[in-house]
């Protein structure tokens, strides 16, 4: 019932919607077609949305918006890790499911924009590649997902500088922070896990608390 009524509702918005009724089924036409973005629950009949995730990312860097019951950390957390580009509580009103979408389709308008002919941008020996919408350590990417990227692109940009949650919601996930709201934190989270991953450790993501976020260097104070 919430597959027909998300497909009726995004469709008479003027989404050309595709609806799949198990994970395997989706997973097939994801990995066949190209998406701007795809909505998935993570209880699906047979394989699960955070196998189909985990497969997906095998191949594909498409967008993803998983949707899960509220109070589901676990799920949320495991969403992040494997890949998701933003979660979903629910329950939820179409509203919320609009705002979401037209959030991440606004950052992937952003990632396809022609890349500068200046090289890659670098923090001493992490280099950024926006094609790839990832970072290099040593020739080692660090697997960013395209919301990951832009989050600490604009740390770098804003070197040394203090960014508020509401101005990185704003700028960078491309919707309005809400308390409630961890994606944020969870992006942060998976920066730091990934970064640390390949070896970088000459600047990190710190948290400045009742402030915001700031990339600075690893023996620094804020």
């Amino acid at each position: 019932m919430l597959g027909a009524y998300v497909h009726e509702h995004l469709g008479r918005s003027g989404f050309q919607v595709t609806w799949c009724q198990n994970g395997q089924e989706g997973l097939n036409i994801a990995k066949r077609q190209p998406f701007d973005v795809v909505l998935m629950d993570i209880l699906l009949p047979g394989m699960d949305g955070l196998n189909v995730l985990t497969q997906l990312r095998q191949s594909h860097s498409t967008p993803v918006l998983l949707m899960s019951a509220l109070g589901a950390e676990a799920d949320r957390i495991s969403g992040f890790r494997l890949g998701a580009d933003d979660y979903l509580p629910k329950p939820f009103s179409m509203a919320e499911l609009h705002v979401r979408i037209e959030a991440i389709l606004r950052r992937v308008a952003l990632d396809r924009r022609p890349a500068a002919s200046a090289p890659a941008a670098t923090i001493s020996a992490l280099h950024f590649d926006d094609e790839q919408c990832d970072v290099f350590f040593r020739d080692q990417p660090a697997g960013l997902t395209r919301s990951e990227f832009r989050l600490l692109e604009t740390l770098n940009r804003n070197d040394e500088e203090v960014l508020s949650k509401a101005f990185l919601y704003q700028h960078v996930l491309q919707r309005g922070y809400a308390a409630h709201d961890r994606s944020l934190d969870m992006h942060i989270s998976q920066i730091r896990r990934k970064l640390k991953a390949i070896g970088y450790t000459e600047r990190e993501v710190r948290t400045v608390w009742g402030k915001g976020y700031v990339l600075s260097g690893a023996d620094e104070t804020v």
